[in-house]
């Protein structure tokens, strides 16, 4: 059972606030936002977490737009859990499971926002993840999600931008539990292994009443360690409905891993089958720049020092053919039945996928 509390960082297990607390020193406690105009004009992500057994708290936001991938990223040492800031950085929030304000304030760096989330529907607890390897938990986290809109001020390269609700839409997600953070370490016996291996997917589409949410990691010999497809109404006296097993068909750019458009099946959904055509219209590389793991010298959770604030501006062209080796956030367009959505298509393909051509980890779609 979710309740208030689980939209604060205080937990300290995989499990929802009243559960016991772990010493592993993967523990991590996060937020993550999307905003988008649903358009093909920008994509923001930003991110805040704290890293218990760490000591670090940092955040960041990154904005695609004209070509360019701009990044603002802060660390600093963790004190009070309670403290919701990271230099310039500052989370409150407003109404638990409903409304979080989310702020940049300006710095040096072209990118700063005042910008209000407001829920459309319910927010709503997503199968846990656990993946054991040899022996050891790589991942073991709860999250919940929410699609919603947005309010306020952004401001990007120069520009000022007003964000109002009839338009920027987008997603969050609160998650907590362990997965590989901080300083690398040393595989082991997972030698050149993934952390994880095959496809991944994420896509919460927002339509004018309800949300499907569709999540997917299929490994490359088919096995499913993570699946969802569910329909969640705006309306919270309705209950969610479970659409079923979900299968896809995606479209990359030969040469790439980049998805160009992708159909998602729901062939089992109560009432009849449908599917869910999706068109990216323009997409950020999450994790360049952002700490998720491509750069040795900052990745969430690592220790920076007392206070650390740093700004990146960079050609989207220039790191594509870095991005598209972790994970590629698309705003999108949805559609199915008559009915038009725009939310977030996340896809990853790490290591091996033979099902698109990739036959070992330094290949590309055929």
């Amino acid at each position: 059972m979710l309740s208030s509390w689980d939209d604060y960082p205080v937990h300290q297990t995989a499990e929802p606030i009243r559960n016991v607390a772990t010493s592993d020193r993967n523990f991590y406690d996060r937020y993550y936002f999307n905003l988008h105009g649903s358009s093909d004009d920008l994509m923001m992500i930003m991110g805040f977490g704290q890293y218990p057994n760490l000591g670090v708290q940092d955040a960041f936001a990154v904005v695609q737009r004209g070509g360019r991938h701009r990044v603002v990223r802060a660390s600093r040492e963790l004190g009070d859990r309670m403290d919701l800031t990271v230099g310039p950085f500052r989370i409150e929030v407003v109404k638990p499971l409903e409304k979080v304000r989310f702020i940049l304030e300006e710095t040096e760096h072209s990118l700063a926002c005042d910008v209000l989330w407001e829920g459309s529907i319910p927010a709503f607890e997503e199968p846990r993840q656990y993946i054991r390897k040899h022996g050891r938990v790589l991942f073991d986290t709860i999250r919940f999600a929410q699609t919603g809109c947005w309010s306020g001020k952004l401001h990007v390269g120069g520009e000022d931008i007003d964000i109002t609700p009839d338009r920027w839409w987008g997603t969050r997600d609160r998650s907590w539990g362990v997965r590989p953070v901080g300083e690398p370490e040393h595989p082991g016996i997972r030698g050149p292994e993934g952390q994880m291996t095959g496809m991944w997917n994420y896509s919460p589409m927002q339509f004018d009443d309800h949300t499907i949410l569709y999540i997917l990691n299929e490994t490359n010999t088919g096995e499913r360690p993570l699946e969802e497809a569910v329909r969640v109404w705006s309306d919270p006296a309705r209950e969610p409905e479970w659409l079923g097993r979900p299968e896809y068909e995606h479209r990359l750019t030969s040469g790439t891993r980049m998805v160009e458009r992708s159909k998602i099946l729901f062939p089992n959904a109560p009432g009849g089958g449908f599917s869910v055509e999706a068109q990216p219209l323009t997409h950020a590389f999450v994790c360049v720049g952002t700490g998720y793991g491509m750069e040795q010298d900052w990745r969430h959770g690592m220790y920076q020092g007392k206070l650390v604030v740093q700004g990146l501006d960079m050609d989207q062209a220039e790191i594509a053919a870095l991005g598209q080796y972790a994970l590629v956030d698309h705003a999108a367009r949805f559609e199915y039945d008559g009915k038009v959505g725009y939310g977030l298509h996340e896809h990853g393909f790490f290591g091996a996928f033979d099902k698109y051509g990739m036959g070992d980890p330094g290949n590309d779609a055929d």
